[in-house]
């Protein structure tokens, strides 16, 4: 591979590595960046195409070696990564990947008789999509659709915080998120499942999955909207105690996969 080193903060091939926005980063050509080594390893090993990659002095030796022969690796004196990566404790090695484009709804469900969906209509924490993500890709979900209020999977932090899943589990974006759930039962014959806080709705105990199931996670303040409680199939809740009424959406979404699994 080309190693190239960099003293200079203000050289222009560093800039998608500079302190900037995640949605600066999409912006410019549908950039994201994967940051320590693991999820580096994570993103060489994907269909995810690799920019470039950046390595601090110390770690270069030892890791330019996992980077394929036509990918460019920065070199940056130990001193200067903290100030181009923006804060000061940094494993020095950082990746700078492309997007992929959203997979149609048809291609995650074709030829599957049995599926796991999870849908996540507008989880707007960028720590709690990276956790949904990782815990879907634990037990064994097929994909993930998002509605259009959601979160982004590609921003800075839910990569980080999906350890690298996010390259491994099929992600889509609906353009309409309703529309899309009547499609999956209607035309792919999915039963849809709305996570909700009711004690009349059906308890995690005894419930008894299809073979096609798609399970809505709410909003980490509000759950579910009306709407999306009413496309749904059947409702189902935890069944809790000792006055707990709720759990963040990533624990319940644990839950909830764990007995689907």
């Amino acid at each position: 591979m080309p190693i190239e080193r960099v003293s200079n903060l203000d050289d222009p091939r560093l800039s998608p590595y500079r302190a900037v926005k995640d949605r600066e980063l999409a912006r410019d050509g549908e950039r994201f960046l994967a940051e320590g080594e693991f999820i580096v390893r994570r993103l060489l090993a994907s269909t995810f195409p690799v920019e470039s990659v950046l390595f601090s002095e110390r770690r270069a030796e030892a890791l330019a070696a996992i980077v394929p022969a036509d990918v460019p690796v920065y070199v940056l004196p130990d001193a200067l990564v903290h100030r181009v990566i923006g804060f000061k404790f940094h494993s020095g090695v950082i990746a700078c990947g492309r997007r992929l484009a959203s997979p149609p709804l048809d291609s995650l469900l074709d030829g599957k008789e049995s599926l796991t969906l999870v849908v996540c209509p507008e989880t707007a924490n960028a720590e709690n999509i990276g956790s949904l993500i990782r815990i879907s890709a634990a037990f064994s979900a097929d994909a993930m659709l998002l509605g259009e209020r959601c979160c982004d999977p590609f921003w800075r932090q839910s990569v980080r915080v999906s350890m690298g899943t996010v390259f491994s589990l099929p992600i889509a974006r609906s353009r309409s998120l309703l529309a899309d759930l009547k499609q999956l039962r209607q035309r792919w014959g999915v039963e849809l499942i709305a996570t909700v806080l009711d004690e009349s709705a059906d308890s995690l105990r005894e419930f008894r999955r299809k073979p096609r199931t798609a399970l809505l996670l709410g909003n980490e303040a509000q759950g579910l909207d009306r709407p999306y409680i009413d496309v749904c199939d059947r409702r189902v809740t935890i069944p809790m105690k000792l006055g707990v009424d709720s759990l963040n959406v990533a624990v319940a979404a644990a839950v909830f996969l764990f007995q689907l699994s």
